[in-house]
């Protein structure tokens, strides 16, 4: 394992974080801030407890999951993507350089940084409500595992995109609805009994049940089931790149 290539490749990476830290950190704390004020503060003031939590508590896992995802798939995919767009994705292709160590730089760095901004984002939520969490070794688990998870699926499309719009459609048109609507400001347990059914096909469900069950203990599904929802997703994903490198599929080309 070539440790000095996975260390260039990350420390370039979180570099670039600190030079864009108002676009990178501060930005998605600010906006996770409105959020609070405007769902926590003012709705949340209206609405009666969920499950026992007060809301403002409630949204809590919701948020950073919102936050986390779209953090993770963007540093990711713009990681890989510069370089194919400068073209300086050659040397690292023809470094001595392994896949798996070039994806650890990438991947590695993207998810770092969706981690701490995870933290900063619990740390500014105890400006706005108090909260506890229950699981604190399952909370970080979760907080980790989907940080990996979908900073894989962001170096996918990061090597899949041609064009910076492309990098965007994904996240804000996908990812970002998925989310609105796998239950960030609610629990699906509200829906109607139709919906509750449509909305189990929606994939982030699982992910903010299983984080929002390390906070308070409760959850829409099995935890069970969504810690075995982000590991299939996981395995997918290094599938994914592991055929991208093999075939070369748009980095060599």
């Amino acid at each position: 394992m070539n440790y000095y290539a996975i260390r260039a490749i990350y420390l370039f990476e979180m570099a670039r974080a600190w030079r864009t830290i108002w676009q990178s950190i501060a930005s998605p704390v600010l906006s996770t801030s409105l959020y609070f004020v405007v769902f926590g503060a003012a709705i949340g003031s209206r609405m009666t407890e969920i499950d026992g939590i007060s809301y403002g508590a409630f949204i809590i896992p919701g948020l950073l999951m919102l936050s986390l995802l779209g953090e993770s798939i963007s540093n990711a995919s713009f990681g890989i993507y510069m370089p194919k767009f400068t073209g300086t994705i050659y040397e690292v292709l023809s470094a001595p350089v392994t896949a798996v160590e070039i994806v650890l730089g990438y991947v590695g760095a993207a998810a770092t940084k969706s981690i701490i901004l995870g933290v900063l984002i619990l740390i500014t939520a105890r400006l706005f409500v108090d909260y506890q969490i229950e699981h604190p070794f399952w909370m970080v688990f979760f907080l980790v595992l989907t940080a990996i998870t979908f900073s894989l699926f962001g170096f996918i499309i990061g090597v899949w995109a041609d064009g910076f719009e492309k990098l965007q459609i994904i996240p804000l048109m996908i990812v970002t609805p998925l989310a609105f609507l796998g239950g960030s400001f609610y629990s699906i347990d509200m829906l109607p009994p139709f919906w509750q059914t449509v909305t189990l096909f929606n994939p982030v469900v699982y992910l903010i049940s299983g984080f929002r069950w390390s906070f308070y203990g409760v959850s829409d599904v099995s935890v069970g089931v969504s810690l075995a929802m982000i590991l299939v997703f996981l395995t997918a994903c290094l599938l994914m790149i592991r055929w991208i490198f093999k075939t070369g599929y748009r980095l060599k080309s």
